[in-house]
This record gives C-alpha cells, structure tokens and sequence, in this order.
C-alpha cells in the first residue's frame, strides 16, 4: 500500500500545457489521496481561428491514449483523463475513449473523464434543464460543446466562448472575466451554469458564485474530481469548492 496514498493513488492524464488541473485537484485533495501528473505532450500552438483549435483537438487525441501507458507504470488504484477534448465526440465518443483507455490495463484500472462527471454532477442536483455554458474555446468548439449537452438531454440557452488564443493562455484567464462571462450565460430561464475546459482557473469562481446566484455552478475540475472520488467510494466532504464537493 502506498504510505501517502494510502485511500487512493490517482494517475491524472493531463495535456502538457495544462497548470490549472494541479493545484485545483490538490487543494481539493482529501487525506489519504494523492494525486500524480502525467502530461499527454501537445503544442502550445495559437487557437485563434477554428481550424487552429480543430488542430489542436486533433493532437490531443494524437497522444492522450498512448499516455496512459505512462500512467500506468505508478500503479495508480484509479485514473483521472483531466481534459475536455473527449466531448467533442459527443456521448459516444466519450465511451469509446474510456473503454479504449480502460483496455490499456486489461480492465485492472477504471478511468473518470470530464464529460461523464458533468452529467453526473447535473443529475445529483436535480431539476436542472436548461444550462448556460462557459467555454475557453472558438466558436467551433462551443458548437462541438453546445452538442454534447443537447445530445445528453439539455438545453443550452446561452454559450460564453472566451475564445483563449492558446492552450497555456487559457490558464491566464482572469477570475474577474470568469465571474463576467457566469453572469453572461445566466438569466431567469437559466437552471445550472456549467464551465467546460480543464485549464481554466475555475474551481474556486464557481464555488462563489453559486452561492451568490443561488443555483448550481459546476466547474469541470471540481466536477471530475468529485466523480473521481465517489467512483472509489471516497465520500469525504470538501468545503470551498461548492455543494457538490460539500453535500453529495
């Protein structure tokens, strides 16, 4: 038994330009738990138009498969695909890339990936319909994003795309232009505002902000991490980090 982990060793696929994932994870991190980086390598190229963003997807998934091999080499008891890339597939896509993932091991590991704990953040808080979204992406990957939802039973009433000119800048982002774009995509009609992109600081933003508005605000990393969690029968409550982490 690892002396540190010794509840639980988590192996997190990361993209290599990713800086958020980290100190997110390990300021929600419980005793017992340790969390362990491996970074998938991608460029840290321009995403400025479409086509650039569209590449840059495309050399995630390049290089996000074959890193669990990598990951695997800690014996982690669980593995955690720290990205949002496996959206773009849909609901589908998002299977096929945990089952090829999980094969890595011979099924020995399970893996959390974003897309599911998002829908199973959405179903814990219940009556929850219409979303609005927060997005780092061009609008070609709101699109991919806006789908995912809608092909998962949601409406999605607005789309904040900050439009993050590459993936280290999306770390760069301001929790005052967070806070902006929450207020952006909420309204009246709205019931839950989710954030999809795993560099984007928004873990504790959310937190706040869902106190204030009174309604759900699901930060990706807080959402995966807390699926990570419960999937491993780990049910501590974490304060700071909104409801999901403190109630569910």
């Amino acid at each position: 038994m690892d002396t540190l982990g010794w509840r639980m060793k988590f192996g997190v696929l990361v993209p290599s330009t990713n800086t958020s994932v980290q100190p997110e994870y390990d300021a929600m991190r419980p005793p017992g738990v340790t969390n362990h980086m491996r970074g998938f390598r991608i460029p840290n190229a321009p995403t400025r138009t479409d086509a650039e963003f569209a590449q840059q997807l495309e050399n995630m998934r390049a290089t996000m498969v074959d890193a669990m091999d990598e990951v695997l080499t800690l014996d982690p008891g669980h593995v955690i695909l720290a990205t949002a890339a496996e959206s773009a597939g849909g609901v589908a896509g998002a299977k096929i890339l945990r089952e090829r993932l999980e094969a890595k091991s011979a099924g020995r590991v399970r893996v959390t990936l974003g897309a599911d704990a998002i829908l199973a953040a959405l179903a814990h808080y219940g009556g929850v319909s219409r979303i609005g979204l927060v997005t780092p992406y061009m609008p070609v990957g709101d699109e991919q994003a806006r789908r995912f939802f809608e092909d998962s039973g949601f409406k999605v009433a607005r789309v904040k795309g900050l439009r993050c000119g590459g993936p280290v800048l999306i770390a760069h982002t301001s929790e005052a232009t967070l806070r902006d774009a929450i207020i952006e995509v909420d309204g009246p009609n709205v019931d839950a505002i989710v954030q999809v992109g795993t560099n984007l600081p928004m873990a504790r933003v959310a937190a706040i902000a869902e106190f204030w508005l009174g309604k759900p605000v699901i930060a990706l990393n807080t959402a995966t991490y807390w699926h990570a969690l419960r999937q491993c029968g780990i049910d501590d409550k974490v304060q700071g980090f909104g409801r999901l982490l403190a109630k569910f």
